[in-house]
């Protein structure tokens, strides 16, 4: 499904970025957030214009934060075992643009 592939790498990133954000408190910034902001934005219209891929969502957050976990480990130097195995936010969550992560102590 090609809206699968499309909102896929976004949804990647927007996990990525709130991984980093919420991992990495003194790094944040402008940057981050803009790109936060914008994979929001685009993950949003790739379900405006394909609706069915709303009954894929927790196959999709599943895989994306995966890759998204192998990404912030990489970017970060963090161990994986910091983060959480399973994807700690809900949808709804993810693409409120008033949500960002607490930082951890």
């Amino acid at each position: 499904m090609l809206g699968f592939a499309l909102a896929h790498p976004n949804l990647r990133g927007l996990l990525m970025h709130l991984l980093k954000w919420q991992y990495q408190p003194a790094y944040q910034g402008r940057s981050w957030k803009f790109t936060i902001v914008e994979q929001r934005r685009r993950i949003e219209g790739h379900l405006e214009e394909n609706p069915g891929l709303a009954s894929r969502l927790p196959e999709l957050i599943t895989t994306a934060y995966g890759y998204a976990v192998t990404a912030a480990v990489r970017e970060t130097g963090l161990a994986p075992e910091t983060f959480p195995t399973d994807c700690p936010w809900s949808f709804e969550q993810l693409m409120d643009q008033g949500f960002w992560p607490a930082e951890v102590d």
